[in-house]
């Protein structure tokens, strides 16, 4: 498989509101962005867990749900084309002879840039691993938390075991590339989208997929490859279920992951920085959102839009080390009106 390389002016670990609004901030001073997220789409937190929880206190919006903020800054950082690098986790971050910074993501994935922002709100999301006998054997062969690439998965004998979105949408994504295909969850009652629950349930009437009602309980195989899975019905006497391929969608919870190991000061798990710049005690790598802190530290989202603002006017300094960096507002600069397309608009 050939390794991704690329070069940017400023990478960005994490893609939740804060990591988004960055680009927005970034970008009027002309700075391009790559962003890396463990999830498979923006918005972090707001996106994956809370979708449809209303937020009370954005500027401007009385209510929002956290999947309409995540669009709404999805829209916002169109005209700046960042680029996403989704179902990935930021593993390496070493310093270049040239001073720039590289970091290589758990798929080999490797960019450079010279400023590194951690936007990674309470850590890294990590995968809840079922409580089953010898696990780690098969993880990275035969069992896998998230999807990195479909086509590894093509002409295999997939069991999805889980009854969220995550669950139910790979189901249906991967059903055309598997040799066949099963789902597993402990009760007929799915928290996934009500749509893709109806488009399952119509594979299985039409003996396209099986559905199991049951938990999974072991592993059978050898030498990390899988052959079955022993499943038990509540109630009912333990059986096996012949795949060769688990994928387990039990939920996420939040560690801080690699980032702890990328040498920069930490406070109970969390990255100090200064309230000017808000660098960390490396220079040009920045942290803001939930994942730093500093005196007077609120946890809030526009809290993390205040700190994007200023993390670009520094970040601006590094990237054009010989440019003067001249203050503009949105609202008065034909320059900034241009870059956002709005030119047409605000005459």
């Amino acid at each position: 498989m050939e390794i991704e390389t690329h070069k940017t002016d400023v990478i960005i670990i994490g893609a939740g509101p804060v990591g988004l609004f960055a680009v927005f901030e970034l970008g009027l001073l002309d700075m391009k962005a790559h962003l890396i997220d463990i999830l498979d789409r923006p918005g972090g937190q707001c996106a994956e867990l809370y979708p449809e929880k209303p937020i009370y206190d954005i500027p401007a919006f009385p209510v929002i749900t956290g999947q309409e903020l995540t669009d709404n800054l999805m829209a916002q950082i169109e005209p700046f084309s960042p680029t996403f690098h989704f179902n990935q986790m930021a593993e390496e971050l070493i310093k270049l002879e040239n001073g720039n910074w590289q970091i290589k993501t758990d798929i080999g994935t490797i960019i450079e840039a010279p400023v590194v922002v951690i936007a990674a709100g309470g850590g890294s999301f990590m995968p809840k691993k079922p409580n089953i006998p010898n696990l780690e054997e098969y993880e990275g062969t035969s069992v896998f938390y998230a999807v990195r690439q479909m086509e590894q998965f093509k002409g295999k004998n997939i069991l999805v075991a889980g009854g969220g979105d995550s669950a139910l949408d790979w189901t249906l994504n991967l059903e055309p590339l598997a040799e066949s295909m099963a789902l597993i969850h402990r009760r007929d009652d799915f928290r996934a989208a009500p749509d893709s629950v109806s488009k399952m349930r119509k594979l299985v009437e039409e003996d396209k997929m099986k559905l199991y009602i049951a938990d999974v309980k072991g592993l059978n195989g050898s030498n990390g490859q899988l052959e079955s899975v022993t499943v038990q019905p509540k109630g009912g006497e333990p059986y096996e279920v012949e795949c060769d391929t688990l994928l387990a969608f039990y939920g996420l919870t939040m560690k801080l992951g690699p980032i702890a190991n990328f040498g920069l000061n930490l406070h109970e798990n969390l990255i100090p920085v200064d309230t000017e710049k808000f660098e960390t005690s490396t220079k040009g790598i920045f942290s803001i959102g939930d994942i730093n802190t500093y005196p007077g530290k609120l946890k809030l989202i526009l809290s993390g839009f205040h700190e994007s603002a200023l993390m670009a006017q520094e970040a601006f300094r590094i990237v054009f080390p010989d440019k003067k960096l001249r203050f503009q507002y949105t609202t008065s600069s034909t320059n900034l009106q241009e870059k956002l397309g709005v030119n047409d608009k605000a005459a």
